[in-house]
Order: C-alpha cells, then structure tokens, then sequence
C-alpha cells in the first residue's frame, strides 16, 4: 500500500483492504465513481454513500443510464454498469459542512475512477479510459515495454468571475486579474500555489508552477506518471483548479485561446518510454542523446498527427492558438531547442538518462487526455514498428521561413482548422483501430455538429 500523503489515505488494490478502511474512517461519508464522456468532461460521476460501497459493489459494480451521458449508449440500449478501481480512490483534502440552519454536519469525500461495462461484463466499447488501458497493454504484449511515462504542462486563465460563477465579461472579452508575465508573479499565484498543496495531500508530486507569457495566465507541471495515472491526474487536477479559483471569486479557464491578440494556452506533453527499468530513448553516443528507438518514435508522431489532430486540439476555438506569433506550433519539425517546432528533444543532462524524452507541443488543455494520450502514444510506437525515418532538425525560426524555404525542407503544417483536421481523422485507420468503431462514430458525430454549429451563428 501506498500513502496518499497527507490525507492518511493509502493506495491499495486489494479489496479487503480498500474497503476497511473506507469503514474505518468515519469522516467520510461518500464514495464519488468519475468517468469521462467522449470530449473529456468531468461532469460525469455518482456520489454513492459509503454504506452502499461493498464487495458485491466492487465485483458486480452499480447501475447508470448511459444514453444520459454524451458519446455513451443510445437510450434503447443505455444501462450500464460502473466498477470502482479502487487503486484510483484517493481522498479529497477538504471537509463539507451543511448549511442547512438546524443541521450541523461534516464530513469528507472519496473520489475514485471507473471501468465501464455493459450488464453482461463485457467491456464496454465507450469506456474512455479503456481505450487508453487497451492501447498500453497492447504496446506492452508486442513490444515489452514496461511503462510509458508522461508529463503534461497544464496551462489555464484566470479570469474575474460573475454571480453565476462564470466569467465575466466585458467589452465582449473575459476580465483578466493580473498583468504578470513569465515568470513573474501576478495576481493570485496562490491559486496555483493552493492547487498545488491540495494535490500533494492526495499524493502526486510537483517540479513547479510558475506565470505564464499571457496575462493572468498561468502553468503547473507535475511529475511524470505512468500514462493512465496522468489521465486521471489532468481529470483531477482540473477539477481541483477550477474549485481553488471559485474560492478566490475566480474562474479557471483551458480553453485554448480565450483572449485574441494574446499567447493561448496549451498542454505540452512529455513522452518517453520504459523497458526493462530502462528509458529505451536514451543514447549517450547519440547527437542528441537519442536512440534510434526515440528517433523512429518522434517520426511516427510527425506522420501521424495530421490525423490525430483533431482529437488532441478538438474544438473550433484550438485552432485559433495554432497559428504563427504567438509560441504555439503549426510546422511539422523538430529540434532539440528551437521552440516553434512541432517537437522539441529537451537537452541532455549527465546522469539523468532516466529524463530523456520528447515534447509534443500541439495538444491543449481541453482535450479528453485518455483519448488523446492514447493516440500520441500510438503514432509514436507506430514510427518504431514501421521503422521510420527521422527528418533533419530544423534549427531556424520556423516563422520565419518562406513557404518556398519550407516546402525545400519539406515541412508540412498541421491542420488549419477543425473542419480541415476532421476531414483526415474521418480517413484516419489509426484514430479507427485504437478508438474503435463506437468512440470514433460518436466523436466524428459531436464534431461534424460542432463544425456546423460554428457555421451557422452570427
């Protein structure tokens, strides 16, 4: 078992053990079961009374009606069944207390993760995080590799909050608290800061958080984790960030570009690979310190991620922060430092083997990242079974370059738009095999919608 820091909650997967601690505790009175729909909301979860948590419920699970959350089951074949995992569970570092005048309550929360699966236990085809279990556990049967390990740099806004504990807006443009910049304090870095405390109480670990280029912009990178712990980490720590901000008379933004005019904000994922105890990306007779394992990884995220696209920037609004000027990638290059590629191969440092990875620069803070995790990771191994070729480096300010310097180098862009990047996931086999058919009908349909949407307001 495993302490969850401070909370005095400990990591298990063993179910008798799970669950007398759950009864143990006597301050916690509810067990909340989370799950994603198909674009990655967090809205999805049932608050069940730890009574009702037994071991029938870890085995047999609970009931919901699917056809109530987007991307799920149509409603004549909407009951489904929700299973906790309970190596998720961790303890939400906070006390509810009533408000009712007469009833003087408190008590804490369990939060825990889900598998999906239909009443007969078969898996369910639009379980999001099974996508991404399945896709590592395939990667690990062919190719024995142990862990995948990621780390996401989350970046958000903050803005001014009205009544309703939405934005507030003024000359058509949300409010903004501080006029910080890189590095720079800012208004309300205790948002991050308080984030930050709260996480470390459920257990994860931090490098640092800092302000970000834009105004009232800020970042947090954490730790790197195996793949799905990461998912279920960028789930959690959203949710955390949006409820620190509201007590501050705030509201958390990831949308990817909020402010024209300004940097938008993204979600840079680091990406290397474990085999054997290993970081198989590490060469230190390399140039650049990478093997040719790493090489052939970075060459099947450049061919691939015109199609996946969509997925890892999915909304209309993400490609409005994919444009020239503003340190957001367009240009499908690499280079171990110049940061207005594609991808970037952080620097080497002696005795840090362990660190070697790649940094995909695309992806923003709003994506469902068991989708879009398990995408990425897919192309990249793709690039190594297919023994892909890795291009030159480009050194240069990509910017900068003529579309006739470019089209020499032989530097493509990245989708332009949604509709653009729909167009090719629509073809895409790959996005097809690991989504599967009903994942990828069903976010095909929410964006074909989305795209039309957008066309039609004034």
């Amino acid at each position: 078992m495993k302490k969850n820091s401070d909370s005095g909650w400990k990591t298990t997967e063993d179910k008798k053990e799970f669950l007398k601690q759950l009864q143990q505790n006597e301050e916690i009175k509810f067990v909340r079961l989370w799950f994603p729909d198909i674009l990655g909301n967090q809205q999805c979860e049932l608050a069940v009374p730890k009574e009702r948590i037994t071991k029938q419920t870890l085995e047999e699970g609970l009931g919901y009606d699917g056809s109530s959350v987007l991307g799920h089951a149509r409603i004549e074949e909407s009951d489904k069944i929700v299973i906790p995992d309970i190596k998720t569970a961790r303890l939400l570092p906070w006390t509810y207390k009533t408000t009712t005048e007469g009833f003087d309550k408190t008590w804490k929360e369990l939060v825990a993760f889900v598998d999906i699966k239909n009443p007969d236990k078969s898996q369910y085809e639009g379980d999001c995080r099974f996508v991404l279990k399945k896709t590592l556990q395939e990667i690990n049967d062919k190719m024995g590799v142990d862990k995948i390990n990621l780390g996401p740099e989350l970046e958000y806004f903050l803005f001014e909050a009205n009544g309703m504990g939405r934005p507030l807006v003024k000359d058509g443009r949300p409010v903004i608290v501080d006029f910080g910049e890189y590095f720079k304090g800012g208004k309300f870095g205790e948002v991050r800061k308080e984030s930050q405390l709260l996480m470390q109480m459920m257990g994860y670990e931090f490098e640092y958080d800092h302000h970000e280029v834009a105004f009232s912009q800020h970042e947090t990178d954490i730790k790197y984790l195996e793949a799905l712990e990461m998912a279920d980490f960028v789930m959690l720590y959203k949710y955390i960030v949006r409820k620190t901000a509201k007590s501050y008379g705030l509201f958390a933004s990831f949308m990817p570009k909020p402010i024209a005019g300004i940097n938008g904000s993204g979600m840079h994922v680091h990406q290397s690979l474990m085999k054997n105890g290993k970081n198989i990306f590490f060469d230190k007779d390399d140039e650049y310190n990478l093997s040719l394992e790493g090489k052939r990884y970075m060459a099947g995220l450049m061919k691939y991620i015109p199609e996946i696209t969509s997925v890892l920037n999915q909304w209309v609004n993400s490609y409005k922060r994919l444009v020239p000027g503003y340190e957001a990638p367009v240009y499908i290059c690499w280079d171990p430092a110049n940061r207005s590629n594609l991808i970037r191969k952080p620097q080497y440092r002696p005795g840090k083997e362990e660190g070697t990875r790649l940094e995909l620069r695309s992806p923003d803070p709003s994506t469902n990242p068991y989708l879009a995790f398990a995408l990425m990771i897919q192309a990249g191994v793709n690039g190594i079974t297919e023994q892909l070729d890795v291009p030159k480096p480009t050194r240069e300010n990509v910017y900068e370059l003529s579309e006739e310097d470019r089209v020499k180098k032989g530097i493509k862009s990245l989708p332009e738009s949604l509709e653009e990047a729909l167009k090719l996931t629509e073809k895409s086999e790959l996005v097809k095999d690991v989504l599967g058919k009903h994942l990828f009908e069903k976010f095909i349909e929410n964006k074909r919608m989305h795209v039309k949407d957008y066309k039609e307001k004034v």
